[in-house]
């Protein structure tokens, strides 16, 4: 015999009933007993309902109208015309007395347990008896057979507890001796040993489906729902979570505990001793493998089996010095919460006894800070214990697997990544049999921890970067372009999955919880709100993605002043923008000190050279114990690109122009000109050695005229250029004159920095520096003569953007 169950969802309405009809047709061969749950929300409506009579409310009327009109237009769609009359007369007959019980709770102006049970539990008997009709009618050997005959409870209202007994005895008679092949059961519902109607618990037509089971020894136990099974997270938050095939009873208990409603929890139990399997199933996809619960068959497997989690949970705390060494501590404070009926889901204990910390539900704090308060009042009054320690809005996460306990590190594994993504654990809670490890977090981080624990655990090493992308103009619309290009690459090469989450320009801004389209994103940005850096911001917190890296790709003070914020919420900060590390060098080391702190990688390599690995090669130049001596480069790709394109020919203004319009200038080209940059740039390098400087120490000799520094404006600033035209035309002809090539230097050396124009004679390793190219020459105690040479393109669009991926690289590889 099989034992099949189907949820609510099943049978929310005639067409899901008509789907259940085809599975349970395909299932005939053997004999059956089929549990069913209410229709669909029909178990909340009954509740919402008797809520609003026992308030006197005449609303509960219009909840009572709907009930009805759901069960009398299932008949209608289900049964022929013909056969309708009787299961009418039934059902409205059930109806009159559920709105006699109802009217009645609207007199008295109360609801008692007793009546709760017996007005809920019209859903399943409505549901069970009208699909068992229907089975009738389509020609099915079907019966209906009222569960409150077979399980007997206690008279525990709300949640009865079973009398496995007398329950055992009436399923095997009746199932054994009753002819017809297939019966249909309310489930949720029995009856106490006085014949009240009782329920067993919110979820108990799986626990009435595996009484059943157990009481006839089946063959099978079948779970019909909405899903494919239990998966190895809530597939709600974890949009890459898998079915799991086989799992044992015990990690399906801890997993159903934990927050996985596919399975009420005491579903097992009665079914664990005569090892009867359960298979999970989707009635809407009813040819998927879904998951089959047996003993434990996964020796030598896998250690992790699914990752699950329970919300609004509240941490209750007891502490003082009055508990250290004093029996009978513990008993007392939760035989308190015994006594209040309050559940406790949690609990750890200091091994000093100082303390003692449970995790309870939400619902229950009020009275358990009541109750414990007046408990220990004589003790608080004198304290020795301290008042009752609440923290609310928390939720526990729990890692599940039988085979956790044969592997080392898990739990060091299990909260290094949580740490890493800035999950903070209030609580931590491992059983001696390490089947689950528990940790209490904030609700706001559940999505984040999940997906971080899942990437972690069950992602065959696939790292996913989360990016919010600042400035898409040059350097920003190459970027993406590159993570569009390579986006299967990193995927199979290197196990990164690049995701953009936002995207910003100055005027626009867009996001998109499951990533922007990198095909369409100027379409997309086109369509997005007005642009808002704080709003910008405050949403990539609010989303609080596991591995987020804000890129900044402007040259704004104002997003280089927000770093902190992202730091300080675990958000990796990529950026080209110089701004940040090159303004105070207490901000510097503030910078640096929170990348530390919050464990969220701050990079900036093209801060210095572009796409070349300048200044990762002297980071593992410090690293490695070398010390810098002197620094000479010509940093400027922009200034580099002028000089070798200008000479007698052409003019000053014109070649600066070109460089403008090739994108190898800042905007503001006058940055690059009067040297600001390359001091920034050198100033960064000196910093990055291990030198305390700031941008003020910096001698610059400016080769542009002063009327030159002083515009205020592109336009002004190129008049300039045309008027002191002849001042550098001289220029070129001293250098000319000395067979030297003038180029843009900067130097750092004994703790002093200087940029300015130089000529630089043949045989110079910066003498056949050519177009755009950027060059370093590091002297250090290891190459104190012949420095180490890094050279290359030091500007452009393309290179920088390639910067700025390799440094993302990074972080994926962190």
């Amino acid at each position: 015999m099989k034992v099949l169950k189907f949820g609510g969802t099943s049978v929310a309405n005639p067409e899901n009933i008509n789907k259940v009809k085809s599975i349970v047709q395909s299932s005939s061969k053997d004999k059956l007993a089929v549990v069913v749950s209410a229709f669909g929300g029909i178990t909340d409506v009954l509740l919402n309902t008797l809520q609003q009579a026992s308030e006197q409310d005449d609303a509960y009327k219009s909840g009572l109208e709907l009930i009805e009109q759901r069960h009398i237009d299932a008949i209608k769609e289900l049964i022929p015309v013909q056969n309708q009359s009787t299961i009418l007369s039934k059902v409205k007959s059930d109806l009159n007395i559920l709105e006699t019980l109802l009217e009645g709770s609207f007199l008295i102006g109360e609801i008692t347990p007793k009546l709760s049970d017996k007005i809920v539990s019209y859903g399943e008997l409505l549901s069970s008896y009208i699909i068992s009709e229907f089975f009738k009618a389509e020609g099915l050997n079907a019966t209906f057979k009222d569960s409150r005959e077979l399980i007997i409870t206690d008279s525990s209202y709300g949640k009865a507890v079973v009398n496995f007994e007398k329950t055992d005895a009436n399923c095997k008679e009746y199932l054994e001796n009753d002819k017809h092949q297939i019966h249909i059961l309310p489930g949720f519902v029995a009856s106490s040993n006085d014949g009240n109607s009782t329920t067993l618990g919110r979820g108990g037509s799986d626990f009435t489906a595996a009484i059943v089971a157990a009481a006839v020894d089946a063959s099978l136990l079948e779970i019909w729902t909405d899903v494919s099974g239990m998966y190895t997270a809530n597939p709600k938050l974890v949009k890459q979570a898998k079915c799991v095939s086989h799992i044992s009873y015990e990690e399906a208990m801890e997993l159903s505990h934990f927050g996985a409603k596919v399975l009420y929890p005491p579903t097992i139990q009665p079914v664990l001793g005569k090892e009867i399997p359960i298979v999970i199933k989707n009635t809407f996809s009813p040819n998927d493998e879904g998951t089959l619960i047996t003993k434990n068959t996964n020796r030598g497997g896998k250690t992790v089996r699914g990752i699950s989690h329970v919300g609004n949970i509240s941490l209750l705390s007891l502490e003082g010095p009055g508990m250290i060494g004093i029996p009978g501590i513990s008993k007392r404070f939760f035989e308190t919460l015994s006594l209040e009926h309050i559940s406790v889901v949690l609990i750890t204990q200091a091994s000093s006894e100082h303390s003692i910390c449970v995790g309870i539900a939400d619902e229950d704090v009020d009275r358990a800070v009541e109750a414990v308060s007046k408990a220990f009042e004589y003790e608080m009054a004198r304290k020795k214990i301290k008042p009752v320690i609440v923290e609310k809005d928390l939720t526990i996460v729990a890692l599940v697997g039988d085979n956790m306990k044969s592997h080392q590190g898990l739990s060091g594994k299990m909260f290094s990544t949580l740490g890493k993504n800035n999950v903070n654990i209030r609580a931590i809670a491992q059983g001696a049999s390490e089947r689950n490890i528990s940790a209490v977090i904030k609700k706001a981080d559940v999505k984040k921890a999940l997906n971080s624990l899942h990437e972690e655990f069950f992602e065959e090493n696939i790292k996913q970067l989360n990016l919010f992308v600042m400035g898409v103009g040059n350097v920003g619309s190459r970027f993406l372009a590159q993570i569009r290009q390579q986006k299967k690459y990193l995927k199979d090469e290197l196990q990164l999955n690049l995701r953009v989450i936002g995207i910003s320009n100055s005027r626009t801004m867009a996001f998109d919880e499951n990533g922007i389209d990198l095909e369409a994103w100027e379409s997309i940005l086109s369509k997005g709100e007005k642009a808002n850096k704080e709003k910008f911001f405050d949403t990539v917190a609010h989303l609080n993605f596991r591995n987020s890296v804000f890129v900044d790709n402007t040259a704004s003070a104002e997003v280089a002043n927000s770093y902190p914020n992202y730091l300080k919420n675990s958000i990796s900060v990529v950026t080209c923008n110089k701004i940040a590390c090159s303004s105070d060098y207490a901000l510097y080391k503030d910078l640096k000190q929170l990348a530390k702190k919050y464990n969220a990688p701050f990079l900036f390599e093209t801060n210095v050279g572009a796409g070349l690995p300048i200044i990762d090669t002297l980071k593992n130049l410090i690293a490695s114990g070398d010390k810098v001596n002197k620094i000479q480069a010509v940093l400027s790709g922009s200034l580099n690109f002028v000089f070798n394109n200008f000479n007698d020919e052409v003019t000053f203004h014109d070649v600066v122009k070109q460089a403008q319009e090739e994108g190898y200038t800042e905007p503001d080209p006058t940055i690059d000109l009067s040297g600001i940059d390359v001091m920034r740039k050198i100033l960064i390098l000196a910093r990055e050695s291990g030198n305390q400087l700031d941008i003020e120490q910096i001698e610059n000799e400016s080769f542009l005229p002063q009327e030159s520094l002083d515009t205020n404006s592109n336009e002004a600033f190129f008049e300039s250029l045309k008027k002191h035209e002849d001042g550098f035309q001289e220029l070129f002809k001293e250098a000319k004159d000395t067979d030297s090539k003038l180029k843009y230097v900067a130097q750092f050396e004994n703790g002093k920095a200087k940029v300015g124009l130089q000529q630089i004679p043949k045989g110079h390793d910066f003498y056949n520096l050519e177009g755009s190219d950027n060059i370093v020459l590091f002297f250090t105690e290891r190459y104190p003569n012949q420095p180490m040479i890094i050279k290359g393109a030091g500007a452009g669009a393309d290179v920088t953007a390639s910067g700025i991926f390799a440094d993302i690289i990074r972080i994926g590889n962190f």
